[in-house]
């Protein structure tokens, strides 16, 4: 159970170090973005993240 959490941890790392080294404009755009955006869009937009990952989670486990 553990080494899943590490695991993931370690995965999600990977991604966002890759976004900035790939792509690291659209990083500072999409900062810019969010800093306009109200506190209850970037919570449901929060929210919608956190619901697709753990979809996406689901789909992985029963396949």
């Amino acid at each position: 159970m553990i080494s899943t959490i590490f695991y993931g941890l370690g995965l999600i790392l990977l991604i966002e170090g890759l976004v900035y080294v790939l792509a690291p404009h659209f990083v500072e755009k999409m900062l810019v973005t969010l800093k306009d955006m109200s506190y209850e869009k970037r919570r449901l937009f929060g929210a919608c993240m956190a619901l697709l990952g753990a979809l996406i989670l689901l789909f992985v486990k029963m396949f």
